[in-house]
């Protein structure tokens, strides 16, 4: 180790981390049960060496703890110091300790790292060779294997950078992968393919604005790490649910040379672009688990600096790890440093980085209390009373792998949640599964019975048919089984629940026939998507007809299998149009978004209901109709006036449909085109096709009624007639 001097002064306890003021730096970090801590620096890697090449040049021992808080201010230190911790205590692993000095390890609030994780033994804080495994503590450096925390220079000009703040019934999200959407894009300049300035280069912001994106969702870009297991087998983490810095962009979507400062500030400025272009920026984060695994797993942060504060352990044999994620821990919310540093991550992505939201992986773990979820539960109370994350839209994913997991419609005021009953719904109606009229005419209502307990209106459900995990849109109309052969488990991972139809041929190349029919099922998916009452969510490349060659699980692929291919055939080209037109309908009718729950009772002033459920014979549906197992027909009737649009300030508005009152919306996942004749609605006029699914042509209906062709949709709309 080459020897530099660095002057040490006490330095202050907060914040923590690495905080650059502009005359040095302050490192501080939080252990309960540490002996000592020992802050180690690195040079640079010299040019063109890899990131992990820096050599060690000053080992010094932290000299002050303020309430189990280890600090220094290095007056000497500047942004772009590389650095790690040693820290000391006991290795006790029956009590829930697993200090190891000999491990260095990244900071729990590290900004930006520098160099890959680099598996091998040497990572692990326990000896393998030693029986039973994790006795003792494991004797070699890890520096060399270890990602290096970098300090930043937060300076960042953001000019008139402002959150476009889109109200949740105008919202409509699009979840990407960061690389994934732009590594074969033809009109992104090379070098920015698969970066965060790749993302908001110019013909991908037009291609969002063309769909009527609202947010990009995007798949985690926290630092992770690459599992062992999948390291063996030459994969990767490809999705990034591996985190381990949550404070840190991964540089993987940083451009080429880019040093970590760089990808802060390349980060920033994609944000930037998009807020530019009224585009909100909502991050996929998550606080459940980090990459360090279970008690076999690698020791590279949090197990090391302070293992029993950090995780959920057992309380009889402290050696094991509660787990409700599935990965081998789970982080510990009910420890309030480990709740802090949630907290503080959350607020520096909307402070710092300006993001506009955060969708919560596995959210319930983050409120058990301790063991059952409650809505009640401190993080959710405290990000509810926070002056800024209250502020910004908040989506959970509402449920994880332990007892009583499932929680759909739970959280409370404030939050939105991924309905997947509104997935498995459209999904089997759309297969027509005996029976599921009654439960997609709630799903298209919004799921008032999942989510009006709470006070909350349609913008709790975000409506998602298809999203990252599981297959895409091409996929679930062209597989019945899932093909993850290449993921090397034997097919054995992803999902068997699929409720998918490969309409008579598995697989893609299929015979015309079966084209055809796969792309009105496609058009009638995504047309009840967007025609139905909540907060649409479009996984990226279903609007390009992307497939993954029926792999449901393809985390583990960084290749062609899961980028975008954006040179599309005649009938993907014509499938976009169609989505963009749906969008674009959605858009210029609000009653298709509303604030509010329908309430099935006559609007003041016209004596109308607010919505209308009706039947092949233009009347309402009888019980008997709800309970119609073989019934796969369904219509809903909605007067335009039901629009509950309201300014900034919340004023109603008076909004007039484009094509002016009352739509009807069409559908028939039945094997049989059937004559459904059109409801008497008083007023005089016609009814004219805003979308059809098994034609084109938009039509003026001159009859009183409409043959409704097999499996498909057809959205009517009722003009006046002039004065």
């Amino acid at each position: 180790m080459t020897t530099h001097r660095f002057r040490v002064w006490t330095g202050q306890p907060a914040p923590l981390g690495a905080t650059w003021d502009g005359e040095g730096v302050n490192f501080a970090l939080f252990s309960e049960h540490a002996s000592a801590v020992e802050l180690c620096l690195f040079d640079p890697p010299p040019p063109g060496a890899p990131p992990e090449s820096g050599q060690e040049i000053a080992r010094i021992t932290i000299p002050e703890r303020s309430r189990d808080v280890w600090h220094a201010y290095l007056p000497d230190a500047r942004p772009g110091q590389h650095y790690g911790y040693r820290v000391r205590g006991p290795w006790a692993p029956a009590e829930g300790h697993r200090f190891n000095s000999n491990k260095l390890l990244v900071d729990p609030y590290a900004r930006a790292l520098s160099g890959v994780l680099r598996w091998s033994d040497v990572l692990f804080g326990h000896d393998p060779a030693t029986h039973p495994p994790g006795s003792s503590p494991d004797p070699r450096d890890s520096a060399s294997a270890v990602p290096k925390s970098v300090v930043i220079d937060s300076a960042f000009s953001w000019g008139e950078d402002h959150p476009p703040r889109v109200p949740w019934n105008r919202s409509v999200l699009y979840e990407c992968h960061v690389k994934g959407m732009t590594k074969l894009h033809p009109q992104v300049p090379t070098e920015l393919r698969g970066t965060y300035l790749g993302l908001s280069s110019e013909a991908v912001i037009d291609h969002l604005l063309s769909l009527g994106v609202t947010a990009v969702n995007l798949l985690p870009v926290h630092q992770s790490a690459i599992d062992p297991f999948l390291a063996a087998r030459n994969l990767t983490n490809y999705w990034g649910y591996n985190t381990l810095a949550f404070f840190a962009p991964d540089m993987r979507f940083a451009t080429s040379g880019a040093d970590p400062n760089g990808a802060v500030c390349e980060f920033k400025s994609m944000t930037k672009a998009l807020h530019r272009a009224g585009i909100e920026v909502i991050l996929d984060v998550v606080y459940n688990h980090t990459a360090e695994g279970g008690p076999q797993g690698p020791t590279l942060s949090f197990r090391g600096i302070d293992n029993a504060s950090y995780y959920r352990l057992k309380p009889v044999d402290r050696r094991e790890y509660v787990d409700f994620t599935g990965t081998g821990n789970t982080w510990n919310v009910l420890h309030p440093r480990a709740l802090q540093l949630v907290l503080d991550s959350l607020r520096y992505w909307v402070s710092e980085m300006h993001v506009d939201g955060f969708r919560f992986d596995l959210a319930t773990v983050l409120a058990r209390e301790p063991e059952a979820v409650t809505p009640q539960g401190r993080f959710l109370e405290v990000v509810r009373q926070d002056p800024v994350l209250s502020r910004v839209k908040l989506v959970a994913e509402p449920w994880d792998l332990g007892p009583g997991g499932y929680q759909l419609g739970a959280f409370p005021f404030g939050w939105s949640e991924w309905n997947g009953r509104y997935r498995d719904a459209v999904r089997r109606f759309w297969r027509a599964d005996s029976g599921q009229v009654p439960e997609l005419a709630s799903r298209l209502a919004g799921s008032s019975d999942i989510f009006a307990w709470s006070g909350r209106g349609p913008h709790a459900s975000i409506n998602f048919v298809t999203c990252n995990d599981g297959f895409t849109l091409q996929d679930l109309v062209s597989y019945e089984r899932k093909h993850n052969e290449a993921n090397g488990e034997e097919n054995r991972d992803g999902s068997n629940d699929n409720w998918s139809s490969n309409w008579g041929y598995e697989g893609i190349p299929a015979p015309d026939a079966v084209n055809r029919a796969r792309e009105r099922a496609k058009r009638n998916i995504i047309a009840t998507l967007l025609l139905s009452q909540g907060v649409p969510m479009l996984s990226h490349g279903d609007e390009l007809s992307r497939t993954q060659d029926g792999n449901n699980n393809a985390y583990c692929h960084d290749s062609e299998l899961t980028w975008l291919r954006w040179d599309l055939d005649p009938a993907q080209q014509a499938f976009l149009g169609f989505v963009r037109q749906a969008l674009l309908v959605r858009r210029d009718n609000p009653v298709f978004r509303r604030r509010r729950f329908f309430q099935g009772d006559a609007l003041p002033g016209s004596g109308v209901k607010d919505v209308s459920w009706i039947g092949p014979d233009g009347l309402e549906l009888t019980q008997a109709g709800w309970n119609d197992a073989d019934n796969h027909i369904l219509g809903m009737l909605v007067p335009g006036d039901a629009g509950d649009e309201s300014d900034p300030r919340g004023r109603p508005l008076q909004t007039v449909s484009v094509c002016a009152r009352t739509l009807l919306l069409l559908l028939n996942s039945g094997a049989r085109s059937r004559p459904f004749t059109l409801p008497q609605i008083g007023a005089k006029g016609e009814w004219r096709e805003l979308l059809n699914t098994a034609q084109p042509a938009r039509r003026t209906l001159r009859s009183l009624g409409v043959t409704l062709a097999a499996h498909s949709i057809i959205l009517l709309c009722h003009e006046r007639a002039s004065p």
